[in-house]
């Protein structure tokens, strides 16, 4: 027994040393190209974005003379907030912001939730040709602008009194349905039938399985459609004008429209106009974006 605890004492090292050693040091990660041609078409769409703001910025600062001077870029000095005093009593700000929001939010809940409906039915009866041959009805409206059809809507809304805010918050739920309707069909066809069916199981209705358990799950896609619907309705200029027969109860954009006319020559006031009438647009996307990526990204993959 010594002698065999001494023969493999002596193999054990020799079997060993006989294993190969791997002396090659890890390869360094390849360093990433940088994509110069979409680095440099990116910069070049960011600055048509930035440079006009940065000009709407510094004219809306400025006192009268210095917006007439010919130097646009050039910083205000000093700062002057006369323009936004003059756009807020020359447009009647606090009316005309009222009824854009009412426009505006009358749009987007009439939006989501109308387009959730027709989504919903669409999804889960799409063996059927009723609602496959509707759902490509929908889509095809999405190629006929208003202006082609701005003459029957204003005598169809003149004949029912619906010349009013209430008529555009129609016209713009219908514009804005086709697609509401493709984002809210992509995304519902990524949640597991299986869901509804335990429900049913559990004894709830068709109602009661879409505001309780569908719904909640198209948050993400709810807030894709309504800032979509948001930056439609606020923004919006010619059916608000075509559309509301009182001068009154016009909106935002429309008010805007003097500083054209009799008014062109005051840019610092049609400038401050401009960005007191565009900042809340941009404070709903700053705090929405997040959730419109999520939405369309969501949408966009099965499971």
């Amino acid at each position: 027994m010594p002698k065999q605890t001494t023969l493999d004492a002596g193999i054990r090292p020799a079997s060993r040393a006989a294993e190969p050693v791997n002396t090659r040091r890890p390869a360094k990660p390849a360093m990433e190209r940088i994509n110069w041609s979409g680095t440099t078409i990116l910069v070049l769409c960011a600055v048509t974005v930035l440079l006009p703001l940065y000009v709407t910025l510094s004219m809306a600062f400025k006192t009268q003379g210095q917006a007439v001077d010919g130097n646009a870029f050039s910083l205000p000095a000093p700062f002057s907030l006369d323009g936004f005093v003059q756009a807020w009593t020359l447009t009647n700000f606090p009316v005309g912001a009222a009824m854009s929001m009412l426009v505006t939010a009358g749009t987007v809940v009439a939006t989501i939730v109308l387009a959730a409906f027709a989504s919903y039915a669409i999804v889960r009866n799409w063996e059927r040709k009723l609602f496959r041959y509707s759902f490509f009805y929908l889509l095809g409206a999405m190629f006929i602008p208003f202006p082609v059809v701005a003459l029957p809507q204003i005598q169809l809304t003149g004949r029912l009194g619906l010349d009013n805010p209430m008529g555009v918050i129609l016209l713009a739920t219908m514009f804005q349905l086709s697609f509401s309707v493709l984002l809210f069909t992509a995304f519902l066809r990524s949640i597991p039938l299986e869901l509804e069916e335990s429900a049913r199981i559990d004894g709830a209705t068709t109602w009661q399985t879409f505001w309780k358990l569908i719904f909640p799950l198209l948050a993400p896609m709810s807030a894709t459609v309504g800032i979509f619907a948001f930056l439609y309705a606020w923004n919006d200029f010619m059916m608000p004008s075509l559309i509301i027969s009182d001068p009154a109860l016009q909106t935002l954009p429309v008010r805007q429209n003097l500083f054209q006319t009799q008014f062109s020559n005051n840019y610092h006031v049609s400038f401050a106009s401009y960005l007191m009438a565009m900042a809340p647009a941009i404070v709903a996307y700053l705090f929405t974006q997040r959730w419109v990526m999520a939405g369309v990204t969501q949408g966009a993959v099965k499971g």
